[in-house]
């Protein structure tokens, strides 16, 4: 009998550990499973705000600012609802929700800054790859419904004007500074892929920039056929001459 109990006593402690050993993974799956989802939305967090900071180098719009703003509630939401005893990711949300509003209510319009012209390639590059993370941001927030179709449409052709102009503008200095240096061949390469790139737009912008290069690339042209002619004009002056040389030299007796 003594045996019988000692061995249920021991069956019902190893079911106990084995239990307990069950439910403290269980909570570590839970716990690390917690910590990898707020590490993504920590991940959004860092990636928008550094969007936000770039405001200063290109035009944001008050939908764009509105829709990354948003995108950064979302995120401190969604921690949120993973450890609501956090005080801190508390107050961040509520001075976001305040910070959001106000912009809503008292953005003047327009747009956070003029585009400026890149100086160099590095730059100009720099604030492409700012352009495309923001149109990858702008539809991903699309896709999962918080930004709706029209304004989707709308600031999508926008921010795709800006990165026209940016690689238009960084084609005229680049011609214009091989032109500077005796490429020529460089910049009417240069000139005629931006003429090439513009081709399938029909903006404004797109109209204007397309006859700027065209005349730029019109007049390395006629420069180039002015060059040529008064090579020749020179070269038929020589031979002309060298003819009226051998006409006047004095004749050899025989």
């Amino acid at each position: 009998m003594n045996i019988a109990l000692i061995v249920g006593l021991f069956a019902l402690l190893l079911a106990l550990i084995i239990g307990y050993n069950v439910i403290i993974q269980y909570r570590s799956r839970i716990e690390s499973a917690k910590k990898q989802e707020a590490a993504k939305h920590i991940a959004v967090i860092e990636t928008t705000e550094e969007l936000m900071g770039n405001a200063h180098h290109l035009p944001y719009s008050k939908e764009l600012l509105v829709c990354l703003n948003q995108r950064v509630l979302d995120a401190l939401q969604a921690m949120y609802d993973i450890d609501p005893t956090n005080r801190t990711l508390a107050q961040r949300i509520a001075n976001m929700e305040e910070q959001l509003r106000q912009l809503k209510e008292n953005y003047a319009g327009g747009e956070s800054t003029n585009l400026k012209v890149p100086s160099n390639d590095k730059q100009a590059i720099m604030m492409l790859k700012l352009v495309k993370r923001l149109r990858d941001t702008l539809r991903s927030e699309h896709k999962k419904g918080r930004v709706n179709t029209q304004v989707f449409v709308a600031e999508n052709a926008r921010l795709e004007s800006i990165q026209v102009r940016i690689n238009i503008e960084n084609v005229v200095k680049r011609a214009n500074d091989a032109i500077t240096r005796g490429q020529v061949g460089t910049a009417k390469q240069l000139l005629k892929k931006g003429i090439d790139a513009l081709s399938t737009k029909n903006d404004g912008y797109s109209n204007k920039a397309r006859a700027r290069l065209q005349s730029m690339l019109d007049e390395i042209d006629n420069k180039k056929k002015q060059q040529h002619d008064e090579e020749r004009k020179q070269h038929q002056d020589k031979h002309k001459d060298d003819d009226i040389d051998v006409l006047f030299q004095p004749k050899k007796k025989w």
